[in-house]
């Protein structure tokens, strides 16, 4: 039932540790900075032809993220206070230089557009001095440093300069520096709070990690809410598996999306709930003659909606519970497209998550539950639930700016404004 969604490899170089990132210079020695770029396809033709990215290596990366560190790691402050001096460096010498906004550039291509890029992305310490000379040439150095800044920047590490790549490489670096200096406020409250085990949600990372002695456990891609049905920052605490879960209808899903469909089709003659195998519960939680129900009246809402588990059923196979004022939740999704996109941004507040059985195997796996016991529940479609015996903690966080302890600093797109800096940094 696409329309009610919600809450909805050809051999490449796989980025493993953050070890390719961008690396810029904060005390680390030359191996513990050295970059793993190597093998991704590139194209040293006619500075006019469109170079073909490798798509099934760009839905691979989008939706396996690299484990790396974590986000919510005390190692990091340090990091950020680095960063931070880094930037306002740059700030003081003048900012970033202003990339044109030029064809599609790749590897092979000679313009004066690249040597303003080169500028740009030395500054911000991507290009290093072993990877070549400030030149008007989009040399296989500039390939590796473009490939940094956009791991590091939360977009797909393809080497080509592309009309997003070059969005963020023009945010200004004042924009960054008060990124960096919002974020280190939010970091510090939650990475010296934060537990020994516990799950993350970054929402403007749109990636969700397990966490287990300040080692991730694993990294996943996740699908976060709407601009206009955002995720909840929250804190709370894992406490139940719904195996093929029923899907309970939330009130916005309910509102906004179930009740003006409704509408629609039955002014054709059709029925939603029939179409898309949910049934409706008066109070008593009797099922309801769907005949009966005005769907252009305030009643409808009055009724309780469900769906049952099935290959229809948007919360896919496991639905992870926790406490919260908001109606939200973590599951899986029938449909995983979205997990090999950069914009993931697309739900109606709750999140799904890529790789889903082998967080909800963590989560239980003091319990006695494997992988395999997981992934059978998946082939069954048995109805179960599972309490955890000891509660996870669980961080809904925003966070757009941080960097690691290897000296990496990552931005993300600021999906909701809450950084407070215009739209520029989210309009990439």
């Amino acid at each position: 039932m696409s329309a009610l969604i919600v809450c909805l490899n050809s051999a490449v170089t796989r980025v493993t540790s953050g070890a390719a990132l961008l690396v810029i210079g904060l005390g680390l020695t030359a191996a513990q900075a050295q970059s793993t770029w190597v093998g991704f396809p590139t194209s040293d033709g006619p500075s006019n032809q469109r170079v073909d990215i490798d798509r099934n290596f760009v839905k691979e990366w989008e939706s396996q993220p690299p484990k790396g560190f974590p986000t919510l790691s005390k190692q990091n402050l340090a990091a950020m206070a680095n960063a931070i001096r880094l930037y306002e460096g740059v700030v003081a010498g003048g900012g970033f230089p202003l990339v044109p906004d030029e064809q599609q550039m790749s590897i092979g291509l000679f313009s004066p557009a690249i040597a303003t890029i080169k500028k740009r992305l030395a500054l911000s310490g991507d290009l290093r001095d072993d990877d070549g000379d400030i030149s008007q040439n989009f040399d296989y150095g500039l390939e590796k440093a473009v490939k940094r800044f956009q791991a590091s920047n939360g977009l797909s590490p393809t080497g080509v300069i592309d009309k997003r790549t070059v969005a963020a490489l023009n945010v200004p670096a004042t924009v960054r520096l008060r990124q960096l200096k919002v974020n280190l406020q939010r970091l510090t409250d939650l990475a010296r709070t934060a537990p020994k085990k516990y799950v993350v949600v970054n929402i403007p990372a749109q990636q969700i990690e397990a966490v287990d002695g300040d080692r991730i456990v694993s990294r996943h891609a996740g699908v976060v809410g709407k601009v206009d049905r955002q995720t909840p920052i929250l804190r709370s605490s894992i406490h139940q598996l719904n195996f093929n879960p029923v899907w309970h209808l939330p009130p916005t899903v309910l509102s906004q999306d179930l009740v003006p469909k409704g509408a629609a089709m039955a002014a054709k003659g059709e029925d939603v709930l029939a179409k898309y195998g949910i049934d409706a519960l008066d109070a008593q939680g009797r099922k309801v003659d769907t005949s009966k129900i005005k769907w252009s009246a305030a009643t409808a809402t009055a009724y309780t909606f469900q769906q049952k588990p099935g290959p229809e059923n948007p919360l896919g196979f496991v639905k992870i519970n926790f406490e919260n004022s908001h109606s939200v939740y973590m599951h899986s999704t029938p449909s995983d497209t979205l997990f090999g996109r950069n914009f993931r941004a697309a739900s109606s507040g709750c999140v799904r998550i890529s790789g889903i059985d082998q967080l909800a195997a963590w989560l239980v796996a003091d319990q006695g539950w494997t992988h395999e016991r997981v992934l059978a529940m998946k082939k069954s479609g048995e109805r179960l639930d599972v309490s955890l015996k000891k509660p996870v903690p669980l961080y809904f966080a925003y966070i757009t700016a941080w960097a690691t302890e290897d000296g990496v600093i990552q931005f993300r797109r600021d999906l909701y404004n809450k950084d407070s800096v215009g739209q520029v940094a989210g309009a990439y």
